[in-house]
């Protein structure tokens, strides 16, 4: 292999991602005949054609694609790796984390700029959803996760658990009563919350006697965000079973009343899931380190 191989994917990656030889040139740093000669040397070694060339657009083959696609990781895990052993190199780069909706409200981000102002190399790319994400296919550096973990493969690190509250407008309460033991859910109206993914509709649970019981109450609405249910139970369509995080400044206001006090709602576990590397960028590792202790000094129970 030629000890230049790795610049000339790089040259590569840039021409295919910026649409033009002059543009990558201005870029590098490079002429641009030296660029155009670095394509034809890829090509060469390859012994495949990358590029459909006009003078109007770039375009690539179907083994371009495939050479850019593995050439683009193959780049990321090598600056990556550079990252983790250099320590005059700050963690840098774009970082997508993913993570659920009452979580990044409570904690994320009240808190992101903490982080930015340690990283500021560091650029963020937060998708904020309640449905499984792929890390892999989607791109996703690491997930914030709650609930019990299924072995996916990855790499988890365990941060920490979330109290929860059972909840209702004070409108609905009115109409409806007050229950008092978890058995009597089943004679209410709820808001339940259902996994996009599985379909599953999530249990209540809660401790009774000293122990864990599980209760899925009558409902009339299944809804698959924790915004949208807190918004339903807002507007006393229903009790909710939510993060405490996201019900307090409802309760303190008074516009939601927790109910069933005397009965502990088992608490959730946060977790961060990220891919099973040899060599964890810096910049995950960074962040993953940050919002557990972040989590620690602030959310824990």
């Amino acid at each position: 292999m030629r000890s230049d191989m790795l610049e000339l994917m790089s040259i590569f990656v840039q021409v295919v991602e910026l649409g033009s030889f002059t543009k990558a040139a201005d870029a590098l740093q490079l002429h641009r005949p030296a660029v155009s000669k670095s394509i034809q040397h890829l090509e060469d070694d390859l012994g495949v054609k990358l590029l459909h060339r006009t003078t109007r657009r770039l375009s690539m083959t179907a083994e371009g694609e495939e050479i850019y696609q593995r050439a683009k990781g193959l780049l990321t895990d090598v600056n990556d790796m550079m990252a983790v052993f250099s320590p005059s190199q700050p963690p840098r780069g774009r970082l997508r984390i993913d993570a659920p909706l009452a979580l990044t409200h409570a904690i994320l981000i009240p808190s992101l700029s903490e982080f930015q102002n340690l990283y500021p190399q560091i650029d963020i790319v937060l998708t904020a959803s309640d449905r499984l994400t792929d890390l892999i296919t989607e791109g996703v550096d690491c997930v914030i996760r709650l609930g019990e973990l299924v072995d996916s493969g990855f790499s988890a690190r365990h941060v920490g658990r979330v109290s929860m509250a059972t909840c209702a407008a004070p409108s609905y309460l009115d109409k409806h009563g007050i229950p008092l033991t978890p058995d009597e859910l089943v004679h209410h109206k709820a808001v339940n919350f259902f996994s996009e993914h599985s379909r599953e509709v999530m249990d209540w649970k809660y401790v009774m006697n000293g122990e864990i019981i599980s209760r899925r109450p009558g409902s009339n609405m299944l809804v698959n965000n924790s915004d949208v249910l807190l918004s339903c139970g807002l507007e006393g369509l229903g009790i909710v079973h939510a993060l405490r995080t996201a019900l307090e400044p409802h309760i303190q206001s008074g516009r939601l009343t927790e109910v069933l006090t005397d009965y502990a709602p088992v608490t959730k576990s946060v977790s961060v899931l990220y891919p099973d590397r040899r060599y964890l960028p810096s910049k995950v590792r960074v962040f993953i380190d940050w919002f557990c202790d972040v989590f620690a000094r602030k959310y824990q129970e």
